[in-house]
């Protein structure tokens, strides 16, 4: 009877082990599942910030770009502001931006009074211009302005003009095989003065062809 007795003790007692054992592997295994799934999350959370922070750092470069790029607008001139909303407006440009500006006036190209002409000092001039462009290496567009002082009345300095920017258009063609479907002219007349009209210094400074070269 005792033997039973102990027996039975020891049976129970066995049982409550392996209870309270089995206990301890439940807790275990529940608080190593919570770790996993805070360690889970966790790195979720690491993911959506580090994505949030990449497209706040794209933003920045955005807005810097747009800021950059209203900066060179502001600062581009009459000219070159008109060019490139032509252009844009007969949808001939790829980028829609201008890449230079250049003035030819009676220190490179020399245009005498009424005349349209182009001299030898003129031509080398333009050459220099022509392999400038050549050298972009992509599509561009070019827009070639005449402009005239005010000797004679609005028709004659607007066909004057007109002659002007024509007669390069034909010469950076002709000599250097630019496209003639790349470039356009355009007469300002009077109409774009740089330089007073009054003195003889001031309308030889608006005898002038304005080349701006957009992509």
């Amino acid at each position: 009877m005792k033997i039973q007795k102990a027996v039975a003790v020891r049976v129970v007692s066995a049982t409550l082990i392996a209870a309270s054992l089995g206990a301890c592997a439940s807790t275990k295994s529940v608080d190593q599942k919570i770790a996993e799934a805070q360690a889970q999350t966790n790195r979720k959370i690491e993911t959506v910030a580090g994505q949030v922070e990449d497209l706040q750092t794209k933003q920045k470069a955005t807005d810097q770009h747009l800021a950059q790029t209203d900066v060179r607008l502001d600062q581009l001139s009459q000219e070159s502001k008109d060019a490139l909303k032509r252009a844009q407006e007969a949808g001939v440009l790829a980028k829609g931006k201008v890449v230079f500006q250049q003035t030819f006036s009676e220190d490179r190209v020399k245009f005498k009074s009424g005349s349209y002409e182009l001299d030898k000092a003129a031509k080398a001039a333009l050459d220099d211009f022509a392999g400038k462009v050549k050298a972009l290496g992509e599509p561009y567009f070019v827009e070639v302005q005449g402009h005239t002082d005010d000797v004679g009345g609005r028709k004659y300095n607007d066909d004057l003009g007109q002659r002007r920017a024509d007669e390069v258009r034909r010469y950076l063609s002709r000599a250097q095989q630019v496209p003639l479907n790349r470039m356009s002219t355009i007469s300002y007349g009077d109409t774009l003065p740089v330089a007073t009209n009054k003195t003889k210094a001031g309308r030889a400074s608006n005898r002038r062809v304005v080349i701006v070269v957009l992509e």
